[in-house]
């Protein structure tokens, strides 16, 4: 009697299985092929500014095209292109109160050749206190938009020249933020700095489901595209083909891109975004943010290795940040009695809300998580040679590309909206 019972639990079960994937048609062969073409070695590992992510880019680009997505507006095709800069440092000084500053206590970071502001010039005075992260503070006056003088806190002069970090390239803004290593506001000063000025050329790849009733609020599916390209020799292999990391992303989204054209019943605006630059800085979704006003997003799905079971095993996925908007509790609704399950993130000590491109928009207030189902606590292949195609387990990642498809359903069609984040609990 209990085996019968067994026999027909599992039966209905796999009745369940069968009848959701029925419903998300997501072609595993279709899967395959397109992680197989991302993460191959022709690809040459889809470092940036090398031929090789132009290549990927176009590939994206086609697969966009097949799934009949509308091109950006301003853009070359799929192709959102834009440039990040390149600052080489001539000279700099300045002097508060009629004080000379050394140069070792000043950091000018801009994107203007020529570079001279006083106490007119408008620039507002803040703080970096001993008590924050100097790096994570820094990193917030530098992406806040506004032209700021930054006393940065004596206490972290073994450690103040390490600020030229976010000078090796920046996107262009017309905003500045001048670092200096003191604890005094001047009431009067000068700060001038030349630099040299070079533009490296980057392209995230873009596609548009144009929504029906609700066509100007948006519903973002992402992934990177970019990786680590050729490094060092392990075991005779020197290309980091970036196969979970992040070509499984990159293929969800292209699949969820056709899925959602064959359903055409989305109220809302789908936009399909694969970005370059992410283990660079995150730069393609810096700018890619600041084509639209954040205001109109309801919700961002970024897709980052999904291509290894979680530590809960098949069937299952975690969210990042899941605590700051109720975007995964939503989620979760959409996906009952389908027997996948999505999680909080097991590892929260890693920060990996703000390791991946969501954190750009969640800083903006959209609610934007990542799903993953990387165990960032034991990935052995995790940027190394052996991120390989054959390391993946491509039944379960299809699986997961049909549970982000479900569950994200109410979302699109305009039923659900997700809280915001609310940006000053963020880093």
């Amino acid at each position: 009697m209990k085996r019968t019972i067994l026999l027909f639990a599992a039966t209905t079960a796999a009745c369940i299985s069968y009848a959701q994937n029925q419903k998300v048609n997501i072609d595993i062969n279709d899967v395959i092929r397109i992680e197989k073409t991302l993460s191959s070695d022709d690809m040459q590992g889809r470092k940036v500014f090398t031929p090789a992510i132009d290549k990927a880019a176009r590939f994206i680009a086609s697969e966009f095209e097949k799934a009949g997505l509308q091109k950006p507006e301003g853009g070359n095709g799929y192709l959102q292109e834009f440039s990040v800069i390149r600052p080489r440092f001539i000279e700099a000084a300045a002097t508060f109160d009629g004080q000379p500053v050394e140069l070792k206590n000043l950091i000018v970071v801009t994107t203007s050749e020529a570079f001279s502001i006083d106490q007119a010039s408008g620039y507002e005075i803040v703080t970096i206190d001993p008590k924050t992260q100097l790096f994570s503070e820094a990193h917030k006056h530098i992406i806040s938009g506004k032209n700021r003088l930054v006393l940065v806190d004596t206490s972290f002069a073994a450690n103040f020249q390490r600020l030229t970090y976010f000078k090796r390239q920046m996107m262009e803004t017309g905003n500045s933020t001048v670092f200096v290593l003191g604890n005094k506001a001047p009431s009067t000063f000068t700060v001038t700095a030349k630099h040299e000025i070079s533009k490296a050329p980057l392209s995230n790849v873009v596609g548009i489901l144009p929504g029906r009733s609700k066509k100007d609020e948006y519903v973002i599916f992402s992934g990177h595209y970019d990786h680590l390209g050729i490094g060092k020799p392990l075991n005779g292999d020197s290309i980091y083909n970036g196969a979970n990391d992040d070509a499984a992303g990159t293929t969800a989204v292209i699949m969820l891109a056709k899925y959602f054209s064959q359903l055409k019943d989305n109220e809302r605006t789908i936009i399909f975004a694969a970005f370059t630059a992410e283990e660079s800085g995150g730069y393609g979704s810096q700018y890619f943010s600041r084509q639209f006003d954040p205001a109109k997003v309801m919700a961002m799905f970024n897709i980052e290795m999904i291509g290894t079971e979680s530590k809960w095993g098949k069937n299952s996925a975690y969210i990042t940040g899941f605590e700051k908007s109720d975007m995964g509790k939503i989620m979760e609704q959409n996906l009952k009695g389908t027997g996948f399950q999505f999680h909080p993130d097991p590892y929260p000590d890693q920060q990996l809300f703000y390791r991946s491109d969501n954190a750009t928009l969640a800083r903006l207030g959209v609610p934007a998580h990542t799903i993953s189902t990387s165990k960032m606590d034991s990935e052995k292949f995790y940027h190394t040679a052996d991120d390989e195609f054959e390391t993946l387990d491509m039944t379960n990642m299809t699986e997961i590309i049909r549970a982000i498809a479900l569950s994200s359903r109410s979302i699109v069609k305009g039923t659900d909206t997700p809280s915001r984040v609310n940006t000053s609990e963020l880093r």
